[in-house]
């Protein structure tokens, strides 16, 4: 199974739109599901991620449409879930993130509202940060360089960082 992990657009307010670069990569990536971490802003964002596989997204903190606060899926014997991460204070906290991720029993958990692209392993939780997939800056801050985030799994999971000029990519193993 391979799923796109990207979120934190804030399209138009923070930025125009999404780098043809970081839209190219993604269509090229073919995933069979897309995880959206929120702050679409606008529903033809989500209409634009549905064209290109099947989407799950969160609430993001700005967002007016109409998401849950979390999602929940299983895969391949792996239990990911997704929250927009506005629930942690302060931002990202690492401690919080891992708590969230230990109460629902998710062997990764997907977040955002950072801007910052970032993956963790911690007590054998996978934290999963995509960034933001137009580089908007994040409450004010100085602008990130757009990425997302691209999981696959198997009897491995391997993770895929792409950000606007590169790609790295890691390989975790769960317990």
């Amino acid at each position: 199974m391979k799923i796109a992990i990207i979120g934190d657009f804030h399209i138009p307010t923070r930025s125009p739109k999404i780098p043809e670069k970081i839209n190219k990569k993604l269509k090229e990536e073919s995933p069979e599901l897309i995880l959206c971490t929120g702050d679409l802003i606008q529903q033809n964002i989500l209409k634009k991620l549905e064209k290109i596989a099947k989407t799950k997204t969160v609430k993001g903190n700005m967002d007016r449409i109409t998401q849950p606060d979390s999602v929940q899926i299983q895969e391949q014997g792996t239990k990911i879930m997704m929250i927009h991460g506005d629930q942690v204070n302060p931002r990202g906290n690492k401690d919080q993130l891992r708590y969230i991720a230990q109460e629902n029993r998710a062997d990764i958990l997907i977040h955002g509202h950072t801007h910052k692209l970032n993956i963790d392993k911690i007590n054998e939780k996978i934290l999963i940060n995509p960034g933001s997939a137009t580089g908007a800056p994040s409450g004010g801050r100085t602008r990130s360089k757009p990425s997302f985030v691209t999981l696959k799994i198997n009897e491995k999971i391997t993770i895929k960082k792409i950000y606007e000029e590169k790609e790295e990519e890691e390989t975790y193993e769960l317990n």
